[in-house]
């Protein structure tokens, strides 16, 4: 009986402890018949990626500059496969094809993807406080390649559950599975 108990006990911390370490949640993604992971890491490896933040209503009294200068180093250390470095800075010029990560905040419902790579001026919708919720979008030009959506609690720009949700937001928006089914191993560096 006692052996029964300790392992009831073990698989409850067990469980507990695996709902916090993985507290974001990531919603529907779509992918473009266009994505292709070959050509992020090319577009990508050894360069600056940008990044464009687009609202900081999630975070309420958090000054904006505060919360880009802490999801920096957060997206860094999550970052992709590549070795790329992202960067809120525009590029001196504007390449060809443009590619870039767009982050929304707090979106409207009717705020679409292509909206986002089209470069339509955002709309927000009120957030729920202690929530962090983000839009990604992956564009190339003004093509959507990827989208998802991304939640987790969070108080600050630095609390580590926004971490763990870069983490897990990262193989979702670059995934690399497509590649690796069609050319039957992953990419070599």
């Amino acid at each position: 009986m006692r052996l029964r108990s300790k392992l009831i006990a073990s698989l409850l911390a067990l469980t507990a402890l695996s709902s916090t370490a993985s507290a974001a949640v990531i919603g529907g993604s779509y992918y473009a018949p266009q994505y292709d992971y070959a050509e992020f890491f090319a577009a990508s490896d050894g360069r600056n990626f940008q990044v464009i933040l687009n609202g900081m209503s999630a975070l309420p009294g958090v000054a904006p500059n505060d919360v880009a200068n802490a999801l920096l180093p957060l997206m860094q250390a999550a970052k992709p496969r590549p070795a790329l470095t992202f960067t809120y800075a525009d590029p001196p010029e504007r390449p060809h094809p443009y590619y870039r990560l767009v982050l929304t905040f707090d979106p409207a419902n009717d705020y679409a993807s292509s909206q986002v790579c089209a470069g339509v001026p955002p709309r927000f919708k009120q957030g729920t406080p202690g929530v962090f919720y983000v839009f990604a979008v992956y564009c190339r030009n003004d093509q959507v390649l990827t989208e998802t959506t991304a939640w987790t609690p969070a108080n600050a720009p630095n609390d580590p559950r926004i971490g763990e949700l870069f983490r897990q937001l990262f193989p979702v928006i670059f995934p690399d599975s497509m590649y690796r089914h069609l050319n039957g191993s992953p990419m070599r560096r």
